[in-house]
């Protein structure tokens, strides 16, 4: 995505969103890449798979400290569906489940020294913004087939106002995946790059004195636990938004 900066050696604040290349593969002329951002995704997979089954593999009585978080995790996402989606949301706990636990162990990876901030490329969560959009939209039509086009037309709305409630009824349900995506992609790249920023002005200000180079210091410091709140926000947010989402495609309203 980022482009490398051609005054600093090529390592400037956007160098560390650029997707590299590990292993080149060709099938049949079809040219598939294992690239540092697939590398880190397969690593966020297997993160929340040994997350949640790993530690949940005893089922002791008397859960330990892993089993307890776990099972907290579970409850915090069954509250949130309960909240925003209703009793009719149980039946998708396991897609809103993962999706949170993704995005959050991609976040959290991100925050590791040389890793890769799979979240801050834009195709990635538009990618997963458009399957909430797509995913939500087929159950709206599978619940209430023809009908659900009466979303668009919200109950009370006059009939000769109908002309200019649909089309903006319209494209505000059309810019839902772009808003969801463009929101984590934005937080996560702006808060990455700051840190980057201040970080290069340690060293060149510490080679003169200790205070100058404190402040950068200390900034850096408290941008790294801002980003890990944003980390777990962004990755509530995403997940909130999808029940939201999906409250509207059961219920209409």
């Amino acid at each position: 995505m980022a482009t490398e900066s051609q005054g600093d050696g090529g390592h400037g604040p956007l160098y560390q969103f650029t997707v590299e290349k590990f292993v080149d593969i060709n099938i049949g002329g079809l040219e598939l890449h294992i690239t540092n951002a697939a590398l880190w995704m397969f690593a966020a997979t297997i993160l929340v798979i040994a997350f949640t089954t790993l530690f949940v593999g005893k089922r002791a009585m008397v859960p330990g400290r892993m089993q307890s978080l776990v099972e907290v995790t579970y409850e915090f996402i069954a509250n949130m569906i309960r909240d925003n989606v209703g009793s009719d949301g149980r039946a998708y706990f396991p897609f809103v489940f993962t999706l949170f636990m993704f995005i959050l162990a991609c976040n959290m990876l991100g925050m590791l020294p040389y890793s890769f901030t799979v979240t801050s490329q834009i195709v990635v969560t538009f990618g997963l913004a458009f399957v909430v959009f797509i995913g939500v939209t087929i159950i709206g039509f599978m619940k209430h087939g023809i009908g659900f086009f009466g979303f668009f037309l919200p109950t009370g709305v006059p009939g000769f106002l109908a002309p200019l409630v649909i089309p903006i009824e319209v494209l505000s349900y059309l810019i839902r995946p772009v808003s969801l995506g463009l929101r984590l992609f934005a937080n996560l790249t702006a808060g990455h790059t700051m840190l980057k920023v201040f970080a290069g002005f340690i060293a060149p200000l510490g080679a003169f004195y200790i205070i100058p180079g404190a402040i950068p210091m200390a900034a850096v410091v408290g941008l790294t636990i801002l980003e890990f709140a944003i980390a777990f926000l962004q990755a509530y947010v995403f997940a909130v938004l999808s029940c939201i989402y999906l409250h509207d495609a059961l219920e209409m309203h």
